[in-house]
């Protein structure tokens, strides 16, 4: 067994569907599926049930996953180890990022951090929460930065960052720069452009529901980059976190929303056993005492 096969093997067990699997290692479908069956070979048995919609489980493969986690993990701590040793105490460091979390809030935390602890190398990965708490639970990632609705329970471990509220974004030409704050109400007289990924959307439509106020989506996208394009050529307005804009954009403006006013909290979450590392303790500290 080789410890390439393990890493496939979790990342379809975490994606669902070899696609996502050979894009989250960087490797070639043909080659992901080569290493799962000489798995399955090893295992005396089929580990995945193909289907449509993607891989599931087998019975065997439910059975085997959480040893193989486990030796993934103990891999990945050795691993740390060695490269630490070899290479005059450089440590690997690798952060999850929501992909709504903006970088105008951490960037100088970040660059804090490289002058700091200039023996660390950092990895960002943006993803879903979900995927994100998947890697996590499978040693690919050491710290989760994230909104969440609702803390994850136990093994993980939540640390509260910062507090960030939510602002209308337009064009520097429109009507509500005229204002000081923006209302639901008069969002909803302007096209409105939905972005798919906001983990507060549910609360927003109860909001809308219980106040009677209609939000039109004229266009919808699961890309922040996308949504903000779209406020630059005055296609509509949205509701984004302030961290999430650029910094001082001349070609983007906002206001804080009003009536109600809507805030999330960001999260660092990890692992019990990551929650020991010196490197980790020090960042979320760090972003803590900026906010």
């Amino acid at each position: 067994m080789e410890m390439q096969q393990i890493r496939y093997f979790l990342a379809v067990c975490d994606q669902g569907t070899i696609t996502h699997a050979a894009q989250l290692t960087y490797v070639s479908q043909p080659s992901l599926t080569q290493a799962i069956k000489k798995l399955e070979e090893e295992m005396g048995g089929a580990l995945f049930t193909r289907t449509r919609s993607g891989c599931e489980l087998t019975p065997l493969g439910r059975m085997v996953e959480a040893n193989l986690r486990k030796i993934y993990r103990d891999l990945q701590a050795t691993k740390a180890e060695a490269i630490r040793f070899t290479r005059l105490n450089t440590i690997p460091f690798r952060i999850g990022l929501m992909t709504t979390i903006g970088a105008q809030r951490l960037s100088p935390c970040l660059a804090w951090y490289q002058q700091e602890y200039p023996n660390i190398e950092l990895e960002l990965i943006v993803d879903s929460e979900a995927s994100l708490l998947k890697q996590l639970d499978s040693g690919l990632l050491d710290l989760v930065i994230s909104a969440p609705t609702q803390l994850p329970a136990p093994p993980y471990h939540s640390t509260l960052l910062y507090e960030e509220r939510y602002v209308v974004v337009f064009s520097p030409s429109h009507r509500f720069c005229q204002l000081q704050k923006v209302g639901l109400k008069e969002i909803q007289a302007e096209p409105y452009l939905d972005r798919l990924n906001c983990e507060l959307r549910e609360d927003l439509k109860c909001i809308c529901q219980n106040q009677e106020i209609n939000l039109y989506a004229s266009y919808r996208s699961n890309s922040e980059e996308w949504i903000l394009q779209m406020v630059k050529a005055g296609m509509g307005v949205a509701l984004m976190p302030e961290y999430s804009l650029p910094k001082q954009a001349a070609d983007i403006s906002y206001r804080y929303l009003a009536d109600p006013e809507i805030s999330r909290q960001v999260y660092a979450i990890h692992t019990h056993q990551a929650s020991t590392k010196a490197e980790l303790k020090a960042l979320v500290k760090y972003i803590v005492m900026s906010a």
